[in-house]
């Protein structure tokens, strides 16, 4: 396969943006434009040849055609790569203030200043980040550290991929008949015929996983590996953003901590290919990526993590001795426990649509699956920022994305920049007023019903794929009673919690519960914001309570 294309476009400095990109021509085949009609045919040599492109760097400033015009030809030329905006610093201020809303409605993907000189690694940091963004989208990464084999996609393969992509591993799919197929099954002993098999990077015999568990279990170890044979300060039971804020904070701080996670590092907001408003992330980070680097952080200060299972009880400490934490693999007893284990998509309830659920029909943004829309007409279920996320993710592969929700637009249930974004894109659409109340197909998804709340006619729409982001639901039935929750499922704390349940005329802490020592933070807690930045607020912010507690 040949190297991946970083394409060029300047009338002016090319032979600047030749030097600097000099560094990348070993790994990337670094090509030149003079505008941006060349560059749209260039793009289009690349993908004739079976290529891809990976990279647009355009100056602000072209020959040909202004700069956005531009910019709209090479993203119908090729939408899945990067586009980076470059000024030369004397055009600078002029055009970071004529083209930087641009990148927030999804025009561009950054826009940095031209280097002055070699080594400008401020500008390069740049660019690699958005190249390894590119990395996690595409359909075969480069460097591979799961190898899956089988003569077809079916619903187990589409969960291993996605439940790999979550956790920031790369793999590869491959047929039997591959190079790759082969070599794996050269090395195989099980049963011939059995499909997925899968050979990962810590194991040296292939297997045949039956569940992302098996998986799970082959990477991490068994969840019974749990030997924590001492009461710790603080159990963090799940490891979305807020379980891994209070993980990094409370190890930071001297606190003996683990975390159990019962999927995959980084909970809801993992699966999430990009967000935009996280504070410090100006060009936006992968919901997978800024998971990892928690996890790594929570690490480095000493957190414990374990995965694998799920928490099956709680068992609330008296008369001084701890809480216990209880899983299939084993218990953990801490001084206190802060519980973060968010929550999932709620099911549409529809029979017929379930049961395609892997076959088109996915719960999530299920990225991994993104990848094989290319081309298809897709439907995205949902109003909040992590329906309008998938919808800009698929708008990358597929040919159509609607967006369909009950109240009539997103205004009130979407952060604005996404809403401009969406309202930018020309491949996706927003209908309001309506929603899904049948679907099926020949073994796959092939079409769905929609009805007008308003009016109540249907109509059916031919599809290839549907995504549902229908809303949270709380999943927490193994807490104790003690435990105090709303009439949702969701657990109360500080002054949501009933005043008989209050201790000496006075409400609990504002992240406490009804039960001394035990906490909640995130998307769990009974009226939390339900974003990254405040279910990691939460998370950091319980660490203080944490400590008064263990006082």
């Amino acid at each position: 396969m040949s190297n991946p294309a970083i394409i060029l476009v300047s009338g002016n400095h090319l032979d600047v943006l030749e030097q600097q990109f000099s560094r990348y021509a070993h790994e990337y085949d670094v090509r030149s434009a003079a505008g941006a009609a060349d560059a749209k045919h260039q793009a289009l040599d690349v993908l004739d040849a079976g290529g891809q492109v990976a990279l647009f760097v355009i100056e602000s400033e072209l020959p040909d055609m202004d700069v956005y015009p531009a910019i709209g030809k090479i993203r119908q030329a090729v939408p899945t790569a990067r586009r980076v905006v470059v000024a030369h610093y004397e055009n600078f201020r002029r055009d970071a203030e004529a083209l930087r809303a641009g990148q927030a409605t999804g025009k561009y993907d950054a826009f940095l200043l031209m280097p002055r000189g070699v080594r400008d690694e401020e500008f390069h940091s740049a660019i690699i980040d958005l190249l390894n963004d590119w990395a996690a989208t595409v359909a075969v990464p480069e460097v591979v550290s799961v190898r899956i084999v089988t003569p077809e996609h079916d619903s187990l393969t589409l969960q291993l991929r996605d439940y790999l992509e979550r956790v920031g591993l790369p793999c590869g799919v491959f047929h039997p008949d591959s190079d790759d197929g082969r070599d794996v099954l050269s090395r195989h002993v099980g049963e011939p015929d059995q499909w997925p098999v899968v050979e990962a990077f810590t194991s040296t015999a292939p297997f045949v996983p039956r569940t992302t568990r098996d998986l799970a279990v082959t990477l991490y170890g068994r969840p019974d590996d749990i030997e924590v044979d001492q009461v710790v300060d603080l159990v963090v039971i799940g490891a979305g953003p807020a379980g891994l804020a209070a993980s990094v904070y409370a190890a930071s701080e001297g606190l003996s901590t683990v975390t159990v996670e019962g999927e995959a590092i980084g909970g809801q907001a993992g699966t999430s290919s990009m967000i935009r408003n996280y504070l410090g992330f100006p060009r936006g980070i992968s919901g997978m990526r800024l998971a990892q680097r928690a996890r790594s952080q929570a690490i480095r200060f000493g957190t414990r993590f374990f995965t694998g299972w799920p928490v099956v009880a709680l068992e609330p400490g008296t008369d001084g001795r701890p809480h216990v934490v209880r899983t299939e693999g084993g218990d953990v007893q801490a001084r206190a426990v802060v519980i973060s284990t968010g929550v999932t998509y709620r099911r549409i309830g529809i029979e017929s649509l379930d049961a395609l659920v892997g076959y088109g029909v996915h719960y999530g943004a299920a990225m991994t699956a993104s990848r094989e829309m290319e081309g298809a007409d897709v439907i995205v279920v949902g109003g909040g920022n992590s329906a309008g996320q998938a919808a800009v993710h698929l708008a990358r592969f597929a040919r159509s994305v609607t967006i369909m929700v009950r109240r009539p637009d997103l205004s009130a249930t979407m952060s604005h920049y996404l809403v401009n974004e969406i309202g930018y894109n020309p491949r996706i659409e927003v209908l309001g007023s309506a929603r899904v109340v049948d679907g099926g197909g020949d073994g796959r998804l092939e079409w769905v019903d929609v009805e007008d709340v308003t009016s109540g006619a249907t109509h059916r729409r031919e599809i290839r794929g549907l995504f549902l982001l229908l809303g949270a639901d709380p999943h927490c039935e193994w807490l104790p009673d003690e435990v105090a929750r709303d009439e949702r499922g969701f657990v109360l704390t500080g002054r949501d919690v009933p005043a008989g349940a209050w201790r000496d005329g006075l409400p609990p802490a504002n992240l406490a519960t009804t039960v001394p020592g035990i906490f909640a933070a995130g998307d769990i807690r009974s009226g939390s914001m339900k974003r990254v930045a405040s279910a990691s607020g939460e998370g950091a912010s319980v660490v203080s309570l944490v400590h008064e507690w263990l006082a």
